[in-house]
């Protein structure tokens, strides 16, 4: 999943449930601009901030394992 498809989940997520950027950055204990490049697509934010907006809008982080495709044609040595 790429940041930009969490930051369109998350916008559509907020939208959902009748809050603006800022109510919903207030809510979650982070800046209105977090929650503008959340939506945007931002690269690079920081877990525990986008955990707690995530947790606000009633999701859950979750980390599964899988063969990634770097990985596939590696020869193991």
């Amino acid at each position: 999943m790429t940041p930009q498809e969490i930051g369109a989940i998350a916008r559509e997520r907020r939208r959902e449930l009748s809050l603006r950027q800022l109510e919903l950055a207030q809510l979650s204990e982070v800046s209105e601009r977090f929650i503008r490049d959340l939506e945007s697509g931002k690269p690079g934010m920081r877990l525990d901030k986008l955990i707690a907006v995530l947790g606000v809008l009633g999701f859950d982080l979750t980390v599964e394992a899988h063969v990634s495709e770097v990985l596939q044609g590696r020869s193991h040595e």
